[in-house]
């Protein structure tokens, strides 16, 4: 495994996914991406939108530096990716290139009560490569369970 692709979004969930991804990448001496993608919505005629944009921008570079920081600290190799994108779309996209995807169950956008998040449920579906789901810590409920190649679940 040289390359893990890790999504991150400043939320518990994308942290502990984080550190999921650290303990694997250490163990398979893989680098660590750590990918951010932010989509903000801001209409053109908006006198603001060019500060509103640079605010947000800013605020993403913040997540990924702290997280890359973070998992440096641990002497894994890790870079940050800044995508301006939908979160599913930059982290299939990046699943190209990838030899492992790792996600939370639920990040920022999450529904309380939904056991997988948008961002989860589109990377499981639509990614070119596996795909780990770190799910939440006060989930104890949750069962694992080993996929075949065929991608029969077992």
């Amino acid at each position: 495994m040289a390359r893990i692709v890790v999504g991150v979004d400043g939320s518990d969930e994308s942290h502990r996914a984080l550190q999921w991804a650290m303990a694997e990448a250490s163990r398979w001496g893989a680098k660590l991406i750590v990918v951010h993608a932010w989509r903000f919505g801001v209409s053109p005629s908006d006198p603001n939108a060019a500060e509103a944009t640079r605010t947000i921008g800013r605020a993403a570079q913040h997540v990924v530096d702290h997280e890359v920081a973070y998992a440096r600290e641990s002497d894994v190799d890790a870079e940050g990716v800044l995508v301006f994108d939908s979160p599913a779309r930059a982290l299939v996209d990046q699943s190209a290139d990838a030899d492992l995807i790792v996600v939370g169950n639920r990040g920022r956008g999450g529904v309380a009560s939904t056991l997988l998040g948008s961002v989860s449920t589109a990377c499981v579906r639509h990614a070119r490569c596996p795909v780990v789901v770190v799910p939440d810590a006060g989930r104890a409920d949750i069962e694992c369970g080993e996929v075949a190649a065929d991608g029969a679940a077992g």
